[in-house]
């Protein structure tokens, strides 16, 4: 005997996904309380804490360090950074630090006789059998303006994931940076410029950064300046030499001319 056929066949149930629920939730509140929802509005930083404290709730660790720093037994990075083990994920610098973020001026944008504006990516091409592939690629910098800074390089065929890859690897190339002063002063006061004259190097730049009296500034580039704030140094005195219009390299030889801080005691 054939089986009795159903015009109308029920249907799968299909749940609703966090970003959806988070769409009706308004609205069914409205509904059950009869009230309209107060909305609150919030700004740019306090969403950012937010969406990382969100991340960081999520966050399951895959290495041993990981699991420490998760588990509250780490809670400094500098045991970790002297110890010199190696940081693979992203989560335990951002656990442990409140981190800023900026990016360097590494791209420019299309102009006549190469006079476009400086911008934060830069665009790269390759032909191929299919036409061109087009690539994007930035620097960013992250720090904590208390002697942490980090470097990171990131490359993709959109400009966002660019960005994410570029703020990762920042992170898991985070330095410690010793600060001292230009002169003699109480152990009390927070250290605001470099310790001794030191030299970084990268390709064909080089730059040397000076100790300089408080409240002097930073007398250095414009690229070189967002690393040197987010490392927590307010006034220094530099000098370049070679082909400084290369932002990437006059970035990795002002974190080599940082790193070698460490290197000798006060």
């Amino acid at each position: 005997m054939a089986e009795k056929e159903t015009l109308n066949k029920p249907k799968d149930l299909i749940e609703a996904v966090p970003e959806e629920v988070e769409k009706i939730a308004p609205a069914v509140e409205e509904e059950i309380t009869g009230q309209p929802r107060k909305w609150v509005r919030r700004s740019k930083e306090e969403e950012a804490e937010e969406a990382r404290k969100n991340r960081l709730a999520s966050w399951v660790p895959k290495t041993t360090l990981g699991k420490k720093v998760k588990s509250g037994e780490i809670k400094d990075i500098d045991l970790i950074l002297n110890e010199h083990k190696k940081i693979l994920e992203s989560e335990i610098v951002e656990t442990i630090l409140k981190l800023d973020t900026d990016l360097l001026s590494v791209g420019q944008a299309k102009g006549k006789f190469g006079g476009g504006k400086r911008r934060a990516w830069r665009q790269t091409q390759k032909k191929t059998m299919e036409g061109n592939v087009v690539t994007f690629s930035c620097v960013a910098v992250v720090g904590d303006k208390k002697g942490h800074v980090g470097l990171g390089f990131g490359e993709a065929q959109e400009t966002l994931p660019a960005r994410e890859k570029a703020i990762r690897k920042a992170k898991l190339n985070i330095i410690k940076v010793i600060r001292g002063w230009e002169s003699k002063e109480e152990e009390k006061s927070d250290p605001h410029t470099v310790p001794f004259i030191i030299d970084g190097k990268c390709g064909s730049v080089r730059i040397r950064l000076i100790p300089a009296p408080r409240g002097t500034g930073l007398v250095v580039g414009g690229e070189c300046k967002k690393i040197l704030k987010l490392a927590g140094i307010k006034d220094v005195y530099s000098k370049t030499f070679g082909q400084t219009r290369t932002t990437l390299n006059l970035a990795q030889a002002c974190i080599d001319a940082l790193t070698k801080t460490n290197k000798m005691k006060l």
